[in-house]
């Protein structure tokens, strides 16, 4: 609370809001271009986003004083180190890789100088962090999506995208050996740094940090409903935090264990993605043409196919009576056959079959529903994650391997 009363911390915040305004509103464009109408979403994606980053910050800061996290000058090296990893690759932009690599560093060549296992901790606290808001927000927005898979086949899904603005409470070492009572100067660009109180003038001296972090969950959903990947993908990261925390408090007790927790730092996170990814293209994909008529994909909120209870996940097996060949005979049937329409269709998240009446949208307004894609789709979407510096560096490879 002290934080939001100073204007410096304020106006970071508000920066990084509006950083993630701008992811929103990349997203809402996606979505509108599937609709093919305005969702109005991208304010109401942002309040929520700033709401949920606040909860979670106040998570975060709880665990950071019941983990006895301290900071000294791990961040100053963090965020270079992860925005440089980020221009390789963009999933790269994660502390876990930037946090391991650092570790790793300093273990091997005792540079640079910040302590491994702290390192190690806050990037534990702050996956913790961003289990929950997975947990409790991942699914909220998805976007839909022609999704290309690893085998060139293309079915539809969801890319689960969420940006948090993350204010984290930690201590920070600001002197050795003098107390406040004796002077301590607090560092001038740092407004709202509290020393701590010591007796001892051989003790440490702390304060208060209030960290801004910006967290991003990125997944897709393709064998499952967005909400049922986002519950799966929390469980598995929060079992990635819980022994990462494990291991950095095990570090400070030998160099091996320091270097296990190191390793898995970035090598524990390449599992939960790869597993994640492995859940979905593994499994039968959920958004494609039924044998017994057509799989919705997704559904405009609030749209007049929503009003009429179709969800995203069901079956339609005809319209007005007629079965629709297709894709195209269906949207043909929508546009062109008598209002209302009655739509046959079998519900999943009710398990049987339902009939529902579609309203008229408005002049110049589609009904609002999104089929599953029938293999033709000349617009997908490719999961590449590359960044500059990477496919600069793939350019250079390529060269040499002529």
């Amino acid at each position: 609370m002290q934080a939001f009363t100073d204007p410096a911390f304020l106006l970071l915040f508000l920066v990084v809001l509006a950083v993630i305004a701008v992811q929103y509103g990349r997203m809402d464009k996606l979505r509108e271009e599937f609709f093919g109408q305005k969702t109005g979403k991208k304010l109401t994606d942002l309040l929520a986003a700033a709401g949920f980053g606040l909860l979670g910050g106040l998570a975060g800061s709880i665990l950071s004083v019941i983990t006895g996290l301290t900071i000294s000058q791990e961040l100053y090296y963090l965020w270079p180190v992860a925005i440089i990893l980020m221009l390789i690759n963009i999933r790269f932009l994660c502390f876990a890789y930037a946090g391991g690599i650092l570790a790793l560093s300093n273990l091997f060549f005792g540079f640079p100088q910040i302590n491994a296992p702290q390192i190690l901790a806050l990037v534990a606290v702050l996956h913790m962090v961003e289990s929950f808001l997975i947990l409790v927000s991942g699914h909220l927005g998805a976007v839909p999506a022609y999704i290309k898979g690893d085998g060139g086949k293309i079915v539809g899904g969801f890319t689960l995208q969420k940006f948090w603005p993350i204010p984290v409470v930690a201590m920070m070492v600001v002197a050795t050996g003098v107390t406040p009572e004796g002077g301590v100067d607090m560092p001038a660009w740092w407004p709202l740094i509290k020393p701590g109180v010591s007796g001892d003038p051989h003790s440490l001296v702390y304060a208060m940090l209030v960290v801004i972090a910006g967290l991003g969950y990125g997944d897709i959903a393709i064998a499952r409903s967005p909400a049922e990947k986002s519950r799966l993908s929390s469980m598995y990261l929060g079992i990635y935090s819980l022994l990462l925390l494990f291991m950095a408090a095990l570090a400070g007790q030998s160099k091996v264990a320091a270097l296990a927790a190191a390793l898995f730092s970035p090598l524990g996170h390449e599992a939960v993605i790869f597993l994640g990814r492995r859940m979905e293209f593994g499994a039968k994909p959920l958004y494609v043409p039924h044998e017994n008529g057509l799989r919705v994909l997704d559904v405009l909120p609030h749209g007049p196919a929503w009003q009429a209870g179709l969800r995203s996940g069901d079956i339609i097996t005809a319209v007005n009576g007629s079965r629709p060949a297709g894709k195209d005979d269906f949207y043909l049937l929508l546009n062109n056959s008598a209002l209302p329409l009655e739509v046959d269709y079998f519900s999943r998240a009710g398990g049987v079959y339902r009939r529902a009446r579609l309203k008229a949208p408005g002049p110049g307004k589609p009904f609002g529903i999104v089929l599953a894609p029938e293999g033709g789709e000349d617009r997908y979407l490719e999961l590449m994650t590359t960044g500059p510096l990477g496919r600069w560096l793939q350019k250079i490879r390529g060269i040499f391997m002529r």
